[in-house]
């Protein structure tokens, strides 16, 4: 049985406990369950707008908390809120730098969002699955809190320069998408804004690196090599290999924890 004094569990989606862009298996929607019917809290983490995690969760988890746009959305109680936002300056820089390289991106807001890429792009696939929201033009938008490149003529460079106006960027090489976030902003960062430092979590990729990092537990999901030296188990990128790692934790109640 694991000791641990964390109270809450923190989940990644994409490539965590998501495998095909659209559903959760069963064995993992129960293992989770399990872990809250034994008093843990759960969280939701992911890089998707909180839009897009609604339709993947199904209305499972209601009272859980969600964190969106790698840290830039949170919502509690079912009320979404931004917790950072491009600056108008920020903004304008990045953009000058997407014009620069001939990007295409998608560019979220709190909840409608912006699209320039193609229409078969993969990313179009997890976009509003629920049809709760809005395409609109940039300007629109009442301002933007994630900003993702899904097409340049220089992927590499156009990140390098986005690093340089001092935002968050996580470029995703297997997917050749850049992601970006204004200011700092993480994940982890959005967590400890809540007043949540004590955690397990469950990461894939390169936007979950703090996160594991400051983690109690950190299960890493796959084996990406960014999660190398934070992660303190790995398992296999599996429905069943998943749910299994969860219900360990459903072992361990927090009252057990103390």
């Amino acid at each position: 049985m694991l000791n641990l004094r964390a109270r809450t569990v923190v989940f990644d989606i994409d490539g965590t406990l998501c495998f095909d862009g659209r559903t959760i298996d069963d064995r993992i929607l129960s293992a989770i369950d399990a872990c809250e019917r034994v008093g843990h809290h759960v969280v939701f983490a992911s890089a998707r707008p909180v839009r897009d995690l609604l339709p993947v969760l199904d209305g499972a988890f209601p009272s859980a908390t969600l964190i969106g746009g790698n840290g830039s959305l949170v919502s509690v109680d079912g009320r979404v809120r931004a917790r950072a936002a491009f600056d108008p300056t920020g903004l304008g820089a990045l953009l000058e730098a997407v014009e620069r390289y001939k990007g295409t991106y998608l560019a979220d807001g709190p909840w409608d969002y912006a699209y320039t890429g193609p229409a078969d792009h993969p990313i179009r696939s997890r976009v509003d699955q629920g049809d709760l929201a809005s395409r609109v033009d940039l300007a629109e938008l009442p301002e933007v809190v994630k900003f993702l490149v899904v097409g340049a003529s220089g992927m590499a460079e156009l990140a390098e320069a986005v690093r340089g106006l001092g935002l968050t960027v996580n470029h995703h090489l297997d997917e050749a998408i850049v992601d970006i976030g204004p200011g700092s902003t993480t994940k982890w960062e959005a967590l400890t804004s809540l007043g949540i430092d004590e955690y397990v979590a469950f990461g894939n990729d390169i936007n979950d690196l703090d996160l594991l990092r400051n983690a109690e537990r950190a299960v890493r999901v796959g084996a990406h090599p960014s999660l190398d030296d934070v992660a303190h188990v790995t398992v296999a990128a599996d429905p069943e290999a998943v749910a299994a790692e969860i219900s360990l934790l459903a072992r361990t109640s927090p009252t057990d924890a103390r």
